[in-house]
């Protein structure tokens, strides 16, 4: 049985942090060669003022958005907002999209507006906002929120996402809780599952295991965050990014690696770290009475998979859906990211439904979305796009007849058929906004 406090394989872990340096050392290799970083610096532009203090944090970075970023958020209907913490501490948050409320939670890694350029992120912010309202936000500390932080705890991170959620007004809304904004979903969904429609946990846990291996593991982490989270190479950071996202790109690597040193502090990353280990909701997870829906990435070597396991064999009635990639953050061209985007679009779909009472089902009698497999949805797409079928079988290297196929069983767990099958499916992904 499963107790959320199994300690990770040391050999394991210390063969991925070997692996990780290892990387990291090629990586500096490439640069010391000439490999030209200079465009991933943090991006300078106007800052934010909104009757704010400079937006300019410790240790001189400038945190404003360039206008590449500026121009992205705002074709994609930005707005950033500003609030309280019960303590005080001021939280940026970030409101696009359309459709049901959408809460994000996120991991640790993020920053509102540079977001937007990274092809680590960006996928995210727009293919989920095709499907909901998302309402995302800066952890304290990071990003455009306040760095001057004295309580990282749990419970002022729930005071966190009580504030964002009264301040953009929601009444009721979805979860999603990332990375270790799971415990805080956790027990945000035990105080208030009135405001909850449902609870959505990707890459997330419970609690970290605490054994003496488990805790060396973790000092060295912190060390290595002190030392060299704000050196101008990437050398330490990437020890961080190869077990963020091991099978991503060079170019998507050195985004993230850049991403590290914009987001926050090397202090505020080593006390942030060093308090996330103490949190527990182990024994919260059998009181959630939302629908929730788990999904973890099976080689995730941030955050075990076992973990993902266990908050679905906790939480009552919960889904898990385990996914076939080694990143902990999912990246655009990967087989688990459509998997990752139908799974969660059916599960919001009730919501969706009812912000939409106009939006008819697929049919009578039909399983509806969440029955269509990743390649199905992904040939709708395409063929949403207006392209044929020989088009469509060159894009995915597959014969027509497999495209055929897959059309055909698609117009079947639709509902929809004939001649005009094709244009019905279509029109359903389009009303629904996943195309």
């Amino acid at each position: 049985m499963l107790t959320g406090r199994e300690p990770l394989t040391q050999v394991a872990q210390a063969a991925v942090v070997g692996a990780a340096i290892g990387r990291a050392l090629r990586f500096e290799e490439l640069r010391s060669a000439g490999t030209e970083l200079s465009r991933l610096r943090p991006p300078r532009g106007p800052r934010y003022d909104s009757g704010m203090a400079d937006r300019r944090q410790p240790g001189g970075v400038d945190v404003g958005p360039s206008p590449v970023t500026t121009r992205l958020a705002q074709d994609a209907g930005q707005d950033v907002r500003f609030c309280r913490a019960p303590d005080g501490v001021r939280i940026a948050y970030a409101v696009h999209g359309r459709g049901p409320a959408l809460v994000i939670n996120s991991c640790w890694l993020s920053h509102l507006q540079y977001d937007w350029q990274s092809p680590v992120w960006r996928h995210f912010l727009t293919r989920l906002g095709e499907i909901c309202t998302v309402v995302r936000y800066d952890e304290r500390g990071y990003g455009l929120s306040d760095w001057d932080i004295g309580d990282y705890s749990l419970e002022a991170r729930v005071g966190d996402l009580a504030a964002v959620a009264d301040a953009a007004g929601l009444d009721r809304f979805a979860l999603l809780g990332m990375s270790q904004g799971g415990p805080v979903a956790v027990t945000y969904a035990t105080r208030h599952p009135a405001q909850l429609t449902r609870l959505i946990l990707f890459g997330a846990y419970a609690t970290l295991t605490r054994s003496p291996a488990d805790r060396e593991l973790h000092e060295a982490y912190v060390s290595m965050i002190r030392v060299g989270w704000a050196r101008p190479d990437s050398l330490f950071r990437r020890v961080f990014t190869n077990l963020l996202i091991p099978d991503a790109s060079e170019k998507q690597m050195q985004w993230v690696d850049a991403l590290q040193r914009m987001s926050t502090s090397a202090d505020n990353a080593a006390r942030f770290r060093s308090e996330r280990q103490e949190d527990d909701v182990t024994g919260l997870l059998a009181r959630i009475s939302v629908p929730t829906l788990v999904l973890h990435s099976r080689g995730d070597a941030m955050i075990d998979f076992d973990y993902g396991r266990l908050l679905a064999a906790s939480i009552p009635g919960a889904s898990f859906v385990p996914l076939d990639s080694r990143n902990h953050i999912l990246l655009a061209d990967e087989p688990a990211w459509p998997v990752f985007l139908r799974e969660v679009a059916a599960f919001v779909e009730p919501d969706r439904r009812q912000a939409q009472p106009g939006v008819p089902p697929w049919g009578e009698g039909e399983p509806g979305l969440a029955s269509l497999t990743a390649r199905e949805l992904q040939v709708l797409r395409l063929a949403a796009g207006g392209r044929e079928n020989g088009q469509i079988a060159e894009a995915l290297v597959v014969s027509v007849r497999t495209v055929e196929r897959h059309l055909s069983n698609a117009y079947l767990k639709l509902g929809v058929s004939g001649r005009a099958g094709r244009a019905a499916a279509v029109a359903g992904l389009v009303r629904r906004g996943l195309v």
